[in-house]
């Protein structure tokens, strides 16, 4: 059995220190290179390229006229899945959507700044967007209601999902119930690069959107930045990783369950145990044979290759301010903190997606069942961006309105600021001649 990476921070150079921060998307060069012919073909061909990328990528049944998933799929989706698994959809997007409810800002704010002077901001959906559903690695009906379940609530006139198909050329029967559950009707068999590239151009089946959200494999991130200039790419979201966080009061034992749980989605994947405490790395170490024996081989190979690799493992550091400043400029997707006063250490950690406090809140209750979004921003994007939310739908409009008393105040700091930046019409339009203008 392959041994576990262990890092003990104070022994590493700042160079070692650095590696630990890198992800599998750091790099992309390799990716950008083989997507640009995949965009290109969609571009020309478009569904034809769907179907065909979709035998040779997804090795799945596709046809070009078969794109879109139909109302016999749904209805087959919800005789497939078991009933008890669409009790628990269910619940899971009813928390999510009151989440997400009380997330939505005041439709409009308006504000008299000083007398005769109002300003404030308006607040409407953008007209489409393309929830980005992956599969490759599995299926993920988690991931189609993080994705739609905002839009709806945002009220975006024209959400869709586009997915990549299954070996079958269907979508996955989940994916479906939980589409329809969460608002969206419009599902399509389009993954990966070319998906991306669909939803950017359109083609004859999959509308063109004006934005895509969603996570995906260094292909889709990779699509998503070359054709940043033909639709928004939304947050970045690649490869998952976490990391957990504990102190010398966490049990090592429930902190490894909870250090696999990221690890497992892939070999792309990023995962950390950060303690302060050599007894809990130990028993870390120590339980999570065990739990890879509870696991079936294919993800105890990718959860094997994050922990054992150069982008997993568990990071040994003398102080928890030691591992918190690791923490923080790490900037993880996911944090859980382990620890019996989780909340101690909360206004010290600064940069994560999201921050899941104490051993009874599991980032798989996060993934799944809790209500705030699970799909969060990855690569150290946590420094400066959010989880997705309902803000991603929503654009903002400023809106101004000032009297002609108002004006009057502030015609004149206008007319000196046009006039130091040396622009004339500027200051024209604040100046007597407007009062010519007007007759007045």
């Amino acid at each position: 059995m392959p041994e576990i990476s262990v890092h003990t921070l104070a022994d590493l150079t700042a160079g070692a220190r650095a590696a630990l921060l890198q992800r599998a998307e750091s790099d992309l060069g390799p990716f950008l290179a083989k997507v640009g012919p995949i965009i290109e073909a969609v571009r020309t061909e478009g569904d034809e390229a769907l179907a065909r990328f979709g035998r040779d990528f997804d090795k799945a049944a596709v046809r070009a006229d078969a794109i879109a998933a139909t109302e016999a799929d749904f209805d087959a989706a919800f005789a497939a899945v078991d009933p008890v698994m669409i009790g628990v959809l269910e619940r899971a997007i009813d928390n999510v959507r009151r989440f997400h409810e009380a997330q939505m800002p005041e439709e409009m704010w308006f504000k008299e700044m000083s007398p005769g002077i109002f300003a404030g901001e308006r607040s409407t959906p953008i007209p489409s967007v393309a929830c980005y559903v992956p599969r490759g690695k599995g299926a993920f009906p988690s991931v189609v209601m993080m994705t739609a379940v905002p839009a709806v609530v945002a009220g975006v006139p024209r959400p869709i999902i586009i997915t990549p198909p299954g070996p079958d050329g269907g979508v996955d029967a989940a994916t479906l119930v939980a589409a329809r559950l969460a608002g969206v009707e419009a599902v399509y068999k389009a993954g990966g690069a070319q998906g991306i590239a669909a939803v950017a151009y359109g083609t004859a089946t999959v509308p063109k959107c004006v934005k895509v959200v969603g996570p995906g494999s260094p292909w889709v991130v990779a699509a998503k930045r070359l054709l940043a200039d033909k639709i928004d790419p939304g947050p970045p979201a690649g490869p998952s990783e976490a990391i957990v966080v504990a102190d010398d009061t966490a049990n090592g034992r429930v902190a490894a369950l909870d250090l696999l749980n990221e690890a497992e989605h892939g070999p792309d994947s990023s995962a950390y145990l950060v303690t302060c405490s050599r007894r809990v790395a130990e028993e870390a170490a120590a339980a999570i044979p065990r739990y890879w024996a509870a696991m079936g081989a294919e993800r105890v190979g990718f959860s094997q290759a994050v922990l054992c690799g150069p982008r997993g493992g568990i990071v040994v550091t003398e102080t928890m301010d030691e591992a918190i400043a690791f923490v923080n400029d790490y900037a993880p997707e996911h944090l859980q903190v382990h620890a019996k006063a989780p909340f101690d250490y909360l206004g010290a950690l600064k940069n994560a997606g999201e921050i899941l406090l104490g051993e009874h809140t599991p980032i798989a209750i996060g993934n799944f069942m809790l209500g705030p979004n699970a799909v969060l921003p990855t690569n150290t994007a946590a420094l400066t961006r959010s989880p997705l939310g309902v803000h991603d739908y929503l654009k903002l409009t400023s809106i101004g309105h000032v009297t002609k008393a108002g004006y009057a105040r502030l015609a004149p700091d206008a007319y000196k600021f046009a006039r130091y930046e040396g622009f004339d019409a500027h200051a024209n339009a604040v100046s007597e001649l407007r009062d010519e203008a007007f007759g007045d």
